[in-house]
């Protein structure tokens, strides 16, 4: 984690971190330090770069000092890292030669821009070079004329070092950033946490002057609330007389350092040089405080007596009922502070939750790395001794051609092994990247302001989103095998020696496929299954054979031989248990089998009428669950589901009946005849119904005729059991007649004749009813 808590110009653990507009932190003391001066005459700036240039500074503004820009070099006013808040550049005390070597441009008229200053810190960040003293003067003199001076014809800009995005400072510089107080307080938490481990003790210490020339400075004996430097008492006289712009500075008496930095305070870290994360030491902690000082309760930096009690939707800042009543934030939509809270909180965990889970990943795929390490290391001596002893078996003319063999398998190792490190370092470094963002998150969540969250918290999620995104697919599996697939062929004759080399790609039988589990499933009375072959096979794969059960615990039988990896099987028997597996095959021969697995269909069925089955002249509806007719005459129309065995029943619901036509119902072969009523051949066995009578008809046969039949709202229930080889009907829940079905085998699908005075609706995945009525028989 302690990454995540360093600054990215100085390198040092956050000192008054602030939060950029692009949501990245940086200190106070280093924001300074990289702040540019643009010049009033440079006009080609876009418009939102360019505040307050020709009418000077107003009197609050006047009060915060320019900032500096020897932060290379030596001490300067501002903080410990030679500068001040304000925002402006030291170049207004007499660095104006410098200007034309700072260049800032708009990327999209958004605010934004870049720069290239001529320096750069010990860390990779570009700093402002140094200005020069005035000719016979001291530099201290020199820096405090730079301090008590500001140019009414030039504004500032700040580049974030991370992502190099500009954005330009207000009156207020960058005291108009908002502190990342939640950032504070985890940098706090953690140095007091790693100075409990290393048992440091922290010294007493005492705020020294920033801007002494003495060695060593002498103690501080004020702090400038508004400057935020520390002053000895010759140095305040000299450089913050109190007098013009700072006569309405306040200065306090200087907090004690921090524990952390009480145990390493030297006269030499009062310079502010960026190099050895000096670059970050602020004058004494104002604002950041040792662990004994409580931390202050977070106010709104434009009404600075109103706590935060809303959060801004639109400008996703906090804000005080002030800012919603008097600010800009009026007319935008808020939310509780609370409530928001809570929600970017949740939004947070759930993100850690994916980058915690590939961070889990990570550590098993190093542990697989190391252990490919060891059979890499173990084949490689494995191959070597054997090509050792067979070369040492030929004759005197194979020693040339051993030492070409031995080369190359020492070098496939070694490109192995090498593959195998590089993967180990990367993924070794995204782990720990992950990981420290995983406990700065962690912390984060732990703390208890709001406020203070939310100013982060957009960014986290982003940040953590982003990282869970780097573990790309494929990421996470090695690239090079352990095997050492070299073969050394030791019968060829002498004159073939000097063409002796390894035989690759030996043709082996494959082995066993890997059944992927997340794509098989079911659906009614059919199961997919999918298969791939594992990584690193090199044996060629020319087919596989997909195996299945009865669905009963009975021998296996071949469902498909092919190429595909993937393959549905339909016409399964329902409320069914399946067993499959698969193997690959070659030239070479057949492999092993897959590991098998289990797979249940449904335990009722679900389908629709089929339109590709039906008669031209059904007309489906709903989804193809209600049909009716085009024609006068019977049209037969089949169900998308067929049976082999079990009970199954469904329902049909009567929507419309005129006329008294009289429509069937019953089960048929796919094969059955369309054009005419269902039951007249012997590919269907169905009940046609009048508004009176229902009979049995099958091969044109009229059986069992039963009094009682359909209208307009009327319920027809079928009854297949194949079990039993019987089939039953039912008219509003009264059974019409006895059972009656063939001894048949085979599948049968549910079917249906209609004409066009007759639309029913279809009911399907019922359980068998258990309440059903007896018939009532009236004759043939």
């Amino acid at each position: 984690m302690e990454e995540e808590l360093k600054c990215p110009v100085c390198g040092s653990l956050f000192r008054e971190p602030i939060i950029l507009p692009c949501s990245h932190n940086v200190c106070l003391p280093c924001a300074r330090t990289i702040a540019v001066q643009t010049p009033d005459g440079e006009q080609h700036l876009p418009q939102p770069l360019l505040h307050s240039r020709s009418s000077g500074l107003p009197a609050g503004a006047a009060a915060a000092p320019p900032l500096d820009h020897d932060a290379a070099a030596g001490p300067a006013c501002g903080g410990a890292s030679g500068s001040a808040a304000g925002g402006l550049g030291g170049g207004a005390g007499g660095g104006g030669d410098h200007a034309d070597k700072l260049s800032l441009y708009s990327e999209t008229d958004s605010g934004y821009g870049s720069y290239t200053p001529s320096l750069k810190s010990p860390n990779g960040v570009r700093v402002l070079p140094m200005v020069p003293a005035p000719p016979g003067s001291s530099a201290a003199a020199a820096r405090g004329a730079a301090c008590s001076s500001l140019s009414s014809s030039s504004s500032s800009s700040i580049t974030c070092p991370q992502c190099h995005r500009s954005a330009s400072l207000d009156h207020r510089g960058l005291r108009g950033f908002q502190r990342n107080r939640l950032l504070e307080a985890i940098v706090q938490r953690y140095q007091q946490g790693r100075g409990a481990v290393h048992g440091a003790s922290a010294a007493a210490a005492v705020a020294i002057c920033q801007l002494c020339d003495r060695t060593p400075p002498e103690p501080a004996a004020t702090l400038c609330e508004q400057c935020d430097v520390l002053y000895c008492a010759a140095c305040q006289l000299k450089c913050h007389p109190s007098r013009g712009p700072f006569a309405k500075h306040r200065l306090v008496q200087p907090p004690p350092p921090p524990p952390a930095e009480a145990a390493s305070a030297s006269p030499g870290a009062a310079q502010g040089a960026p190099s050895g994360g000096g670059g970050c030491k602020s004058p004494g902690g104002a604002g950041a405080a040792g662990g004994s000082a409580a931390r202050k309760f977070p106010t709104c930096p434009e009404h600075e007596m109103e706590n935060y009690s809303m959060y801004c939707v639109s400008c996703r800042t906090p804000v005080c009922y002030l800012c919603l009543e008097e600010g800009r934030h009026g007319k935008h939509e808020v939310k509780p502070l609370g409530a928001m809270w809570k929600q970017h909180k949740a939004q947070l965990s759930q993100a850690l939750n994916g980058v915690s889970d590939k961070a889990k990943e990570a550590k098993e795929f190093l542990v697989q790395l190391k252990n490919i390490l060891q059979q890499i290391q173990e084949n490689g001596l494995d191959y070597e001794a054997c090509l050792v002893a067979q070369c040492d078996a030929l004759v005197d003319a194979l020693t040339r051609q051993k030492a070409k063999l031995l080369t190359k398998v020492t070098k496939e190792r070694e490109h192995k092994l090498k593959m195998v490190w590089d993967q180990i370092n990367h993924c070794t470094l995204k782990l720990r990247q992950s990981t420290g963002l995983m406990e700065y998150c962690l912390e984060v969540i732990k703390e208890n302001d709001p406020s203070g969250f939310l100013q982060i918290s957009d960014a986290l999620i982003k940040r953590v989103q982003v990282s869970q995104e780097q573990w790309v697919k494929g990421a996470l599996e090695p690239k090079v095998s352990a095997e050492f697939d070299l073969t050394l062929d030791s019968e060829p004759l002498l004159q073939a020696i000097h063409q002796l080399d390894f035989i690759q790609m030996k043709c082996r039988v494959p082995p066993s496929p890997l059944l992927q589990l997340e794509k098989c499933c079911t659906h009614n009375n059919s199961v997919t299954l999918a298969w791939r072959m594992p990584p690193f096979t090199h044996s060629p794969v020319d087919g596989y054979i997909l195996e299945l059960d009865d669905g009963d615990g009975g021998q296996f039988r071949e469902v498909y031989v092919g190429k595909e990896t993937l393959c549905t099987i339909d016409g399964l028997h329902f409320n069914s248990t399946y067993n499959a597996r698969v193997k690959a095959f070659n030239s070479s021969g057949v492999g092993p089998y897959s590991k098998t697995v289990v797979l249940q269909t449904s335990d009722v069925a679900w389908f629709t009428f089929d339109p590709n089955s039906g008669h031209r002249d059904i007309i489906l509806s709903n989804d193809n669950q209600t049909a009716t007719c085009s024609s006068y005459d019977d049209r037969v129309v089949l169900g998308t589901a067929a049976f082999s065995k079990g009970v199954h029943y469904w329902e049909l619901h009567v929507d419309r009946y005129d006329n008294h036509p009289d429509p069937a119902f019953g089960v048929a072969r796919a094969s059955v005849v369309k054009d005419m009523m269902l039951g007249k051949d012997d590919k269907a066995w169905a009940m046609y119904v009048d508004n009176n009578r229902s009979w049995f008809m099958h091969c044109n046969s009229h059986t069992n005729r039963t009094e009682g039949g359909v209208c307009k709202g009327a319920t027809v229930g079928v009854l297949l059991d194949l079990n039993k080889h019987t089939l039953t009907f039912f008219i509003n829940g009264q059974q019409q007649g006895p059972t009656a079905f063939s001894h048949v085998e085979g599948v049968f699908m549910p079917a249906l004749s209609l004409n066009r005075n007759v639309q029913v609706t279809l009911h399907t995945g019922l359980e068998v009813p258990t309440n059903l009525g007896r018939p009532k028989l009236s004759g043939n």
